[in-house]
């Protein structure tokens, strides 16, 4: 799979930061192009959202981040790269300039993509030496969560600067989707604008307030819209019949005049002043970072909820997130032999993610299990138990496991497990982990597991090969002249 190499961003607002920080983040080197006095430091407020909510949603091995460095012109930040990224404001003859000023100092392989979100791309490449590289690459916002990418030619557009372009955006966790012609606003903003129309509506004529429209929509129709977009949700409203006994019954109503789609709302002082008003009450006081917070920790929490869906395949977003870790752990968690296997692995390393913890900002009980899974896992990768192996048939199973709990960890507390074979055979693989306190290396709680290699596909358990036992034979025989941990071997509700 082909990937961008070295990324630049002209302009570094709230798009273009989230496009920074989703290469970033991607380990892909970004040089970045904005005169605003206080770019770098709107630009380092988005990466570290994006940083924060990228520990909530995933514990795969992610790159090292690239490098970020803002240039004091437009032409140094496009030299080097291979994936150009305007995101200026929407303005046509604004980003026309800046496109041809890039197109100029741009290297000819490189792609160019523009973050409108509805000038056409004709429009935009009319002055381009070089238009047939020029496409829409139209994000969602926040640009590191939400991976649509609406990707749209113009007349001039090669058929292979979108096929590259397609192909760049999984590496980086994102979905490209191709629309075959060119139109204002798109596909996306097209649907967005409609709902925004009639919604403009409501308000102006009293019907409700925006944040009952708001919650009309994140309590009903949004929370299906997540996970299954438009269409297929109507598939299912039409029963067994599916969706042709759907438009049957429900068609007839789109003659009704029941909305006011065609009619534009005269947006004058008083109806601005009605929504910012009614807007600001619900808000309650909450700032725009602590909204955008908000707003990342619901968005993760849906994507994680999602990976798990059609069985554990993933669905939608999620099948997508999964995929991409997979991506991330072939890439980084394939280490073979720790560097001192005399000593206990360290082998995760993490931080207490607000989606961790309870009311009292303490991290919760499942999550102490979370951590030590992931320590078996990491084992499991070390010694050649990987997605490769596992999806061949074998794999260990966990089947017993005790976890004491010696400390607290709390919210935004650095911490990390090491594990230490206590023994293995050639079907068992016995491990203590200890989870630390990075800082003070306080031990907070530990874990004794057993687990059994198996035949996934035959359900029963079976020697391990070779290959994986000489590994674990390996740290297992280094392992042997530690100390027997504290607390191993102990059972519920021992006394000390």
């Amino acid at each position: 799979m082909t990937k961008i190499s070295k990324a630049a961003c002209i302009g570094g607002g709230v798009i273009g930061g989230g496009w920074i920080a989703r290469f970033l983040l991607a380990g892909i080197d970004v040089d970045v192009f904005d005169p605003h006095p206080e770019a770098g430091r709107i630009v380092g407020e988005v990466i570290a959202n994006a940083e924060r909510a990228y520990a909530m949603m995933t514990g795969a091995p992610l790159p090292p981040p690239g490098r970020l460095r803002f240039c004091p012109t437009l032409a140094e930040a496009v030299t080097d790269a291979d994936w150009i990224q305007e995101s200026v404001p929407e303005r046509l003859d604004l980003k026309r300039r800046v496109l041809t000023e890039i197109d100029a100092a741009a290297r000819p392989d490189a792609l160019i993509g523009s973050s409108t979100s509805g000038l056409l791309p004709s429009d935009l490449q009319r002055d381009m030496k070089h238009p047939e590289r020029l496409f829409v690459a139209h994000p969602y916002n926040p640009v590191y969560l939400l991976p649509l990418v609406e990707i749209v030619g113009g007349e001039k557009t090669s058929a292979a600067t979108i096929r590259a372009a397609m192909e760049r955006l999984p590496p980086v966790g994102m979905k490209g989707v191709h629309i075959a012609k060119e139109i204002e606003a798109f596909v996306g903003d097209r649907l967005l604008e409609a709902l925004w129309r009639e919604a403009l509506w409501l308000i102006h004529d009293d019907i409700c307030t925006v944040e009952t429209l708001d919650d009309v929509i994140r309590y009903s129709f949004g929370l299906r819209w997540a996970q299954m977009g438009l269409f297929q949700t109507y598939r299912i409203a039409g029963g067994e019949a599916g969706m042709r006994h759907f438009l049957a019954q429900f068609g007839p109503c789109l003659a009704w005049p029941w909305t006011k789609l065609t009619d534009v709302v005269d947006l004058d002082d008083a109806l601005i002043e009605k929504i910012g008003r009614q807007s600001d009450e619900q808000a309650a006081g909450l700032s725009i970072r602590q909204l955008e917070r908000i707003r990342d920790e619901n968005l993760v929490g849906i994507l994680q909820a999602l990976k798990g869906g059609d069985g554990g395949k993933g669905w939608g977003a999620g099948k997508l997130l999964k995929d991409f870790e997979q991506s991330l752990w072939a890439e980084g968690g394939g280490e073979t032999m720790p560097a001192d296997p005399s000593q206990p692995l360290r082998l995760v390393e993490t931080k207490v993610s607000p989606a961790w913890v309870d009311y009292n900002g303490h991290m919760t009980e499942h999550r102490y299990l979370q951590v030590f899974g992931d320590t078996s896992d990491a084992l499991l990768r070390l010694v050649g138990v990987d997605l490769a192996y596992v999806e061949a048939g074998h794999s260990y199973y966990t089947v017993e496991s005790h976890i004491r709990h010696l400390g607290e960890a709390k919210l935004g507390q650095s911490i990390h497990s090491a594990c230490q074979i206590l023994s293995a055979d050639e079907k068992r693989l016995h491990v203590f982990h200890t989870l630390h306190d990075t800082a003070t290396a306080e031990v907070i709680a530990t874990a004794e597991q057993m687990l059994l290699h198996v035949d996934s596909k035959a359900g029963k358990a079976v020697a391990a090969p070779a290959v994986v036992l000489d590994r674990v034979k390996a740290i297992a025989a280094a392992h042997a002249e530690l100390a027997l941990p504290e607390g191993a071997g102990r059972h519920v509700g021992q006394r000390r």
